[in-house]
C-alpha cells in the first residue's frame, strides 16, 4: 500500500507543477493591470468590486457543480483564505499601485514565496534547519535594502511600501492556507467558496466606493478589471490551488520564482515602465535567497513533519 501511495505521489507531482506554473503565469499579469486600472477607477472600487464580480463567478460554478457546502471548521480556514487573497491582496496592491510602478511592485512581491513556505511551515508544524530561517531573512533584508535606497523612499518605508508589505504577508497566509484546504475541498472550491465567505465585506465596501466615486474609464482599464476579476480572482486559483494540493506547497511555492521577473517583464512590455538595474539586482539576490530556503526546506532529514500531510482540523 505504501508502495502504491509513493507512486501516486509522483505521479501527481509533475501535474502539481505544471498547473502551478499556469497560476504564476496568470498572476503575473496582475500588479502591472492593476496599476491601469487604478490610474482611472477608485482603488477601493478595484479591489473588492472584482472580488464581487468573480464571487458571481464562483456561485454559478458551485451551483453548476453541486457542490456541497464546507463543513465549520472548512469555513473557518476559508475565511483565512478570503482575509488574504480575496481582501488583504487586492486591497493593499490597489492602495500601493495608485503612487508606485508595477515593476517597483514586483521587486517587493519577489519575498512572497519565502513568506508563503514560512506560513506553511507554521501551520503543519514542521521544524526546519536555521539555514531555512536564514534564507528567508536574507530575501526580506534584500527587499527592505532596496525599499531604503531608492529614490522613491528616501530612507524610509513609505506608506506604498508598506502597503506591498502587507499584502505579501496576507498573500502568502492565504496561499498556505488555502494550497492545504484545497487537498480537502479542491483548488476550484476553495477559492470560490472564500470569495462568497467575503460576500458581506465586498460588496458593501464595492457599493460605497461606487457611490462616492462613480466608476468611469477608457475600454482598456476596463479590460485590465475584467482580466483581474476573471483570471486573477477567479482562474487563476482553480490552477494554483489545485497545483499546491497536489504537489505539495512548498514544492510547487518555488515557482512563484519567476513571477517577479514576469511581472518586470510585463511592466516594461505593456506600461513602458523603466525596468532599473537596481530592480533587477535585487530581485536576482532575493530569488538566491529563497531558492536557499526552499533548499533548506527539502534537506531537512529525518523531520517526520516534513512528509506530513496538512492538518486537517
Amino acid at each position: 500500500m505504501r508502495a502504491k501511495s509513493n507512486a501516486i505521489a509522483l505521479e501527481t507531482v509533475p501535474a502539481g507543477l505544471a498547473l502551478g506554473a499556469l497560476g504564476v503565469l496568470a498572476f503575473s499579469l496582475s500588479l502591472p493591470l492593476t496599476r491601469v486600472t487604478v490610474q482611472q477607477l477608485d482603488p477601493w472600487f478595484v479591489a473588492f468590486g472584482r472580488a464581487v464580480g468573480a464571487a458571481v463567478l464562483a456561485w454559478l460554478y458551485l451551483t453548476g457543480t453541486g457542490a456541497p457546502r464546507p463543513t465549520l471548521a472548512q469555513w473557518r480556514r476559508l475565511a483565512v483564505v478570503a482575509l488574504g487573497v480575496v481582501v488583504g491582496f487586492p486591497l493593499f496592491t490597489s492602495l500601493a499601485l495608485t503612487g508606485e510602478t508595477a515593476a517597483h511592485g514586483a521587486v517587493v512581491v519577489t519575498v512572497l514565496p519565502a513568506l508563503t513556505a514560512i506560513f506553511a511551515v507554521v501551520r503543519a508544524g514542521e521544524r526546519p534547519p536555521v539555514l531555512f530561517w536564514v534564507g528567508g531573512g536574507a530575501g526580506l533584508l534584500a527587499v527592505l535594502t532596496f525599499l531604503g535606497t531608492t529614490g522613491t523612499v528616501h530612507g524610509a518605508l513609505s506608506r506604498n511600501d508598506l502597503h506591498l508589505l502587507a499584502a505579501v504577508v496576507l498573500c502568502g497566509l492565504g496561499y498556505a492556507e488555502g494550497g492545504a484546504l484545497a487537498r480537502e475541498l479542491g483548488g476550484a472550491r476553495t477559492i470560490c467558496w472564500a470569495l462568497l465567505i467575503a460576500l458581506p465585506v465586498t460588496v458593501p465596501i464595492t457599493v460605497l466606493s461606487a457611490w462616492s466615486s462613480p466608476p468611469r474609464a477608457d475600454p482598456a482599464a476596463w479590460a485590465a478589471f475584467g482580466y483581474l476579476t476573471a483570471v486573477s480572482m477567479f482562474l487563476g486559483f482553480f490552477a494554483w490551488y489545485a497545483g499546491l494540493a497536489k504537489g505539495g506547497i512548498a514544492k510547487v511555492g518555488q515557482i512563484q520564482l519567476a513571477q517577479p521577473i514576469l511581472t518586470l517583464m510585463w511592466s516594461a512590455l505593456l506600461l513602458g515602465e523603466t525596468v532599473t538595474a537596481a530592480s533587477i539586482g535585487a530581485a536576482v539576490v532575493v530569488l538566491g535567497s529563497v531558492v536557499l530556503t526552499q533548499r533548506a526546506r527539502h534537506r531537512s532529514p529525518g523531520d517526520p513533519a516534513a512528509n506530513r500531510g496538512p492538518d486537517r482540523r
